[in-house]
């Protein structure tokens, strides 16, 4: 999951979860930063398309031409909220 969503310009981190009976080092759960979305002033919205888009890329981990378009949106999402303003 991280590496394809990484290819979609989407960048989370493998974890593990609670009462998982693998060993940490054989991670089932994946962890979204929300300080990097919140940090771009991003809100309930956003986080709902960025669900969306991670749905998308998971559901079809083999369709390279949906993981380009979810990494054009991703792309214009951040591109609407900067890390530094410009002013």
């Amino acid at each position: 999951a991280q590496e394809v969503l990484e290819r979609a310009g989407i960048t989370v981190n493998k974890h593990s979860i609670p009462f998982d009976p693998l060993p940490p080092g054989k991670t089932s759960g994946i962890r979204v930063g929300t300080p990097a979305v919140s940090t771009r002033s991003m809100g309930p919205d956003e986080m709902k398309l960025i669900g969306s888009f991670v749905s998308k890329v998971l559901t079809n981990p083999r369709d390279e031409d949906i993981i380009a378009r979810i990494k054009v949106q991703v792309t214009e999402l951040c591109d609407r909220f900067p890390l530094y303003s410009t002013r």
